[in-house]
């Protein structure tokens, strides 16, 4: 299997959460041509615990485009109003136990560089979707995947291996509905990855720590619109109901039990200098070192809203778009991974567990659901060098880290599945 040129197809095709219907489709073809059992749409996603769903029109655009350039019809009709999950299984040829692995699959909404120096803009493999980008190695996490899916094809092991192909990361938004979908129940051990994470390629952690428990809300102040000038006492100012919870919310104190963040990332509302807004949109997170202060911070910003929002006597709501926990990695199959990263010619520096600076990672649910079942899991951080951050537009990856990265996992898997 050539993952060069499916990692640059995927490349050239980005889509964001919920939306990787032509790429999902890709992923159902080339699993069930390797004679997988493949589960996909609405059977590998519980629909209500979505989080973040994109607007049924820009879903339905994203739908269209992927049927133009590709999508099987039969396939995304499944996967239609953002059931973009996919879980190959593959049982071996004897009992054992149950092994999986996790690929994202999201793009991120980033306009991609047309620099001359850009290699996908060079070597003619740039995104064709303005907007949108594989600026965090999503693009190659797929295209290991399916690596990985052609390396064990064969069967000859014994157990059962479970790939799954998560849509939606960016935002810690979609591996929640895959686990209350039920589809961690029967797994023994998992093991998660990441490319780059700002390690230089032939470096290898095998358990990563230091992720943010985090929480994403959406929240909606709605008021009364009014002439500002002519009657501005009879109207309710959505608008500065959200700002006087914004300035509330950077207000909160540090905690000393645990670091934590908190951001307003989005305010919006009103539409001319003459009408009060009578709506106005904001989008806040939350993050801390633990759960539980992150729960604590919170409520303290849905303190912060409900009372801003009857200062001005403004009805409110809020909804969460995103979630994620910290990682509590198992010692042991950190080590594993490293044992088996030194059996793979250009690993060349190890770790078997460090900090990172990533951030939030919604895999932590996958792991922790097997944890919380008697299972084990590790995070990996798989070096490559980058020529920009993560989340840049001049974001890119070593490619000759695909095949080392698919032999290594294949070398976990099989050893896993004596």
């Amino acid at each position: 299997m050539d993952i060069i040129s499916l990692r640059r197809d995927f490349h050239m095709h980005p889509e964001v959460g919920f939306t990787e219907f032509r790429t999902a489709s890709k992923v159902v073809e080339i699993l069930t041509a390797l004679g997988y059992e493949v589960i996909y749409g609405k059977d590998a996603m519980d629909g209500p615990s979505r989080r973040g769903l994109p607007t049924e029109e820009v879903l339905e655009a994203a739908y269209a485009r992927a049927l133009r350039d590709g999508a099987n019809p039969a396939v995304v009709e499944q996967m239609r109003g953002g059931f973009t999950a996919v879980i190959g299984i593959l049982k071996g040829k004897a009992a054992g136990p149950t092994v999986a692995f996790r690929f994202d699959m999201d793009a991120l909404p980033v306009l991609e560089s047309t620099d001359a120096d850009h290699f996908p803009q060079s070597a003619g493999f740039r995104s064709v979707y303005e907007g949108n980008m594989h600026a965090c190695a999503h693009d190659g996490h797929t295209a290991i995947g399916l690596g990985l899916a052609a390396e064990l094809a064969d069967g000859d092991f014994a157990g059962t291996v479970k790939l799954i192909f998560q849509p939606a990361e960016e935002g810690v938004r979609g591996a929640y509905s895959i686990v209350q979908k039920g589809m961690l129940d029967d797994v023994d051990y998992i093991f998660c990855h990441h490319l780059g994470t700002n390690l230089p390629l032939g470096e290898i952690h095998g358990g990563s720590s230091g992720f943010l428990a985090t929480t994403k809300l959406a929240v909606h102040f709605h008021g009364v619109s009014s002439h500002a000038g002519a009657t501005p006492e009879k109207g309710r100012n959505a608008l500065l109901g959200a700002a006087t919870a914004l300035l509330n919310i950077h207000a909160i104190p540090r905690f000393s039990s645990g670091s934590t963040r908190v951001n307003v990332g989005v305010l919006e509302g009103g539409t001319a200098a003459n009408i009060i807004p009578s709506y106005a949109k904001m989008i806040v997170e939350t993050r801390s070192a633990t759960e539980e202060v992150n729960r604590e911070l919170e409520q303290r910003v849905r303190n912060i809203i409900a009372h801003s929002a009857a200062m001005h006597e403004l009805e409110h709501e809020i909804e969460v778009i995103g979630a994620a926990i910290p990682i509590d990695y198992d010692e042991d199959m950190a080590a594993l991974v490293i044992e088996e990263a030194k059996q793979v010619e250009g690993f060349t520096a190890f770790k078997v567990g460090a900090a990172n600076s990533m951030g939030s990672e919604d895999a932590s649910f996958l792991i922790r659901r097997v944890q919380e079942r008697g299972g084990k899991g590790t995070y990996m951080a798989i070096g490559t060098d980058i020529p920009a951050p993560h989340h840049h537009p001049k974001f890119d990856i070593q490619e000759e880290i695909l095949p080392r990265a698919v032999r290594l996992l294949h070398r976990i898997a099989r050893r896993m599945l004596k």
